[in-house]
């Protein structure tokens, strides 16, 4: 069977040769009709929404026991670490928006965490020759930094959950000694672990057992991964960044020419931070402040609010030329100005500023594609992922995002913990030093994972997210658009065939010269498809990712939530 993002991601020489044989009025109306794999689903209670259907019921559970929607995600994000590995898990990082109905406040987490202090910088270009590269590798013990995830859950917790650790991780315990079965997209990503082979550790071992990798259907236990989780669910956070599993991964790590030390465990500390937000047409779009890249996604909106996109009409040639124009210049000020805040002065006012968004809007030509654009001079103001949402009968909505960064991370886990370690730090630049996410010791690396969060009157209205690298901003800058400007439903809004915009200048890329190129899906109109290659848009196909959606809806008229996930993945929605 194809995978669901092949399907939805045929070549645009077969859309073209489709749609060239059918009449101009069949033309218009699969234009103008919104593509649904299915109804939004509508609860009074409560909502789950995740990229797994087993993990997404361990939230709902969580509810229906009294559970609030914050321990309704730490449970679910549990879930997720044992049965999407190929996404997230406790190895990885963890960024969240969170609305808090007895606050009436929006709060923000970055549970990102640091570069090995022990690794200098000189020794890393040492390591680095010894390799033969200039470039931090993806796999192995290099590009490792301190695992944010099981700090971030008690933080939350701490702070705004209800239900006692343990009990809300037994669900992932009792799945991961008892088994579960693997579903279809997980399946096939999973088998890119035949890659760690010769990675120190166990992660070939214990996700490739006898040398074959699970197929959909399999159940699949992972016995380590549960005692860990049950050493966390009885010592709590100090268990893992203190106690016997810190000094588990010290004593790898020094047998193993790694550089992450239980000093750096030890040290580790998630930042409660305020998220940063745009005014879009009326609603609130609210995005978490560098070391991530959301505000891409708020610098965009900015300049696309100069336009009636709603007037061109919905996936018309003139709105998604803009739309990728302004992805264009938003994404070389990512280059330039986004990294750790500790150790650079990022001019965050300035780069979501509504003037110096006019400033970018005025670059962009309506009927020509740049080949190149610089990053902007914003006024300076001193002073492979898994996505879920949650939402409860208080009012309370999380809105949660959590990576190992590449697939399953950089291949290395520490025998008997049954979790692999990201590779988050292959993001670092090397040169040149004074750049805001340049190499340094105990520093935050760039992120790609956003979770965001929309406002209407000063009350909360979605919470959502959309998985995928640097698609993340581009795609919030779509759902955004398509239920704003286009009137789609929440369901709608994320089926609708996508476009993603490849090679702007990037902590890996050069400056981009030649403008880049454009996959789109095969849902988007041909005439859409002709208008942008006269603009000169270099169009290609691309069978690969375009995202995975999750989303959460508060209907104030109604009193009820309304939930959707991806269709291009395993997941769903399910309230109460």
């Amino acid at each position: 069977m194809n995978l669901p993002s092949v399907i939805l991601s045929c070549s645009l020489l077969a859309l073209c040769g489709t749609l060239t044989q059918r009449t101009d009025a069949q033309i218009d109306r699969v234009a103008s009709r919104p593509f649904a794999t299915r109804a939004e689903v509508i609860a009074p209670n409560g909502m789950v929404a995740a990229s797994h259907p087993l993990a997404a019921q361990i939230g709902l559970d969580v509810l229906k026991n009294g559970g609030n929607a914050i321990d309704a995600a730490i449970a679910t994000n549990a879930a997720l670490g044992l049965m999407e590995p190929t996404g997230c898990g406790i190895g990885g990082d963890l960024f969240a928006i969170v609305w808090s109905a007895r606050d009436q406040k929006l709060y923000g987490l970055n549970a990102s965490g640091r570069s090995p202090q022990a690794l200098g910088y000189q020794q890393l270009r040492a390591e680095l020759d010894q390799l033969g590269t200039d470039t931090i590798p993806s796999l192995g013990v290099l590009p490792i930094s301190v695992p944010g995830a099981v700090d971030g859950w008690f933080t939350l917790h701490g702070k705004l959950g209800s239900t006692p650790m343990p009990e809300l991780l037994a669900p992932a315990i009792r799945y991961a000694e008892d088994g579960f079965p693997l579903t279809e997209l997980i399946a096939h990503y999973w088998k890119y672990a035949v890659r760690f082979k010769n990675i120190p550790g166990s992660a070939y071992q214990t996700w490739i057992p006898g040398g074959v990798a699970p197929q959909k259907g399999r159940i699949f236990k992972n016995p380590d991964l549960a005692n860990t989780y049950r050493r966390i669910a009885n010592g709590g956070r100090d268990a893992f960044y203190k106690g016997e599993i810190a000094d588990e991964i010290d004593a790898f790590m020094k047998a193993n020419g790694g550089y992450l030390r239980k000093a750096d465990l030890e040290s580790h500390t998630s930042t409660w931070v305020d998220p940063v937000s745009v005014d879009y047409r009326g609603y609130e779009v609210f995005e978490l402040p560098p070391n991530g890249q959301g505000i891409a996604a708020l610098q965009m909106l900015n300049i696309l609010e100069g336009y009636d996109l709603a007037a061109m009409g919905w996936q018309s040639p003139e709105a998604l030329h803009l739309m990728i124009e302004a992805k264009k210049l938003a994404f070389e000020d990512r280059a330039k100005f986004y990294g750790d805040p500790a150790f650079s002065n990022i001019p965050l006012q300035g780069l979501l500023s509504t003037e110096y968004a006019a400033r970018r809007r005025a670059l962009i030509h309506p009927d020509r594609a740049a080949r190149r654009v610089d990053a902007g001079n914003p006024a300076l103001q001193q002073g492979d992922t898994i996505y879920l949402t949650t939402a409860d009968s208080h009012g309370n909505m999380v809105s949660l995002i959590q990576s190992n960064y590449r697939g399953m991370g950089s291949g290395v886990m520490v025998p008997g913990l049954g979790f692999g370690f990201q590779n988050r730090g292959e993001m670092f630049v090397l040169q040149p030093l004074d750049h805001a996410n340049a190499y340094a010791p105990g520093k935050r690396p760039f992120h790609t994972i956003i979770p965001a969060f929309v406002m209407k009157d000063g009350q909360p209205w979605l919470s959502f997210g959309l998985m995928g690298g640097a698609m993340q901003p581009q795609g919030h800058v779509q759902i955004i658009t398509n239920l704003v400007d286009f009137g789609l439903n929440l369901q709608e809004a994320g089926d609708a065939a996508r476009w993603q915009h490849h090679g702007s200048t990037d902590y890996d890329t050069p400056q981009m010269t030649g403008g880049g190129y454009v996959s789109l899906e095969s849902g988007i109109p041909f005439d859409s498809v002709r208008g942008l290659e006269t603009r000169g848009h270099d169009l290609r196909t691309r069978t690969g990712s375009y995202g995975g959606y999750q989303a959460i809806m508060w209907d104030a008229e109604n009193k009820v939530y309304i939930g959707a996930s991806e269709s291009r993945k395993d997941g769903h929605a399910v309230g109460y």
